[in-house]
């Protein structure tokens, strides 16, 4: 959380999603939200809540699952079709991350 986001939210409770990361890190933080700080802890390992895991784990379905590329170029080539294709269709995206559409 950054000095800014308390200065800019400074009557607000702050929801932090705690990700495992040591105490040291954060606790600067914690010192500076006096009272204001709520502590979300996530499991360990949770591809589950991260939408971007989701939608990593469809291009390992569409795009490199049981493949293998002659070249890196070849590679990049699929992964430049897999986003393009991604960012013609968002609602499809959304779909993927479980998200609504808009």
């Amino acid at each position: 959380m950054s000095v800014k986001a308390r200065e800019d939210h400074p009557d607000k409770t702050v929801y932090v999603d705690w990700d495992n990361a040591s105490t040291h890190e954060v606790e600067a933080v914690l010192r500076g939200a006096a009272g204001r700080l709520a502590l979300l802890y996530l499991p360990t390992y949770s591809p589950w809540l991260n939408p971007i895991e989701i939608l990593w784990r469809q291009f390992r379905r569409e795009v490199t699952h049981c493949e293998l590329f002659d070249t890196v170029q070849d590679l990049l080539t699929a992964t430049r079709a897999f986003f393009d294709r991604c960012n013609h269709s968002p609602d499809r995206v959304r779909t993927i991350i479980g998200a609504h559409p808009t």
